[in-house]
């Protein structure tokens, strides 16, 4: 069983940043991918970005390309979501999911508030 846990949301102003972390701890040794969604207030969950466990592979949503960077860091079994140029309506509950083997896991998700 994999347990991941966001961290870093928080409040930013309109073309500020902030660096989301997802940790994932148990069985991780089957990891594939591992991606950030976000379900906006009223609307439904999202894709925002993936990348695959080897971070050979990322993806980002349209709407975050160019602002957002999706990372890695293998040795800690965290993955990042450096947000820049933050937008009002990037104001979401940010949300990992991880995948391997034996299926997929979110996590609590974590709140960003983006002030104009």
């Amino acid at each position: 069983q994999v347990q991941l846990v966001e961290s870093g949301g928080g409040l930013a102003q309109a073309g500020g940043s902030l660096r989301l972390s997802c940790a994932a701890s148990g069985r991780t040794s089957t990891s594939y991918a591992v991606a950030w969604f976000r379900q906006p207030p009223g609307s439904e969950r999202e894709f925002v970005a993936a990348t695959t466990w080897s971070g050979g592979r990322v993806s980002y949503a349209d709407v975050v390309k160019g602002r957002f960077t999706i990372s890695r860091d293998n040795a800690k079994n965290t993955v990042y979501l450096q947000m820049n140029s933050l937008k009002p309506e990037d104001t979401a509950v940010y949300y990992c999911h991880h995948e391997d083997a034996y299926g997929s896991t979110w996590g609590k998700g974590t709140l960003v508030t983006v002030s104009s």
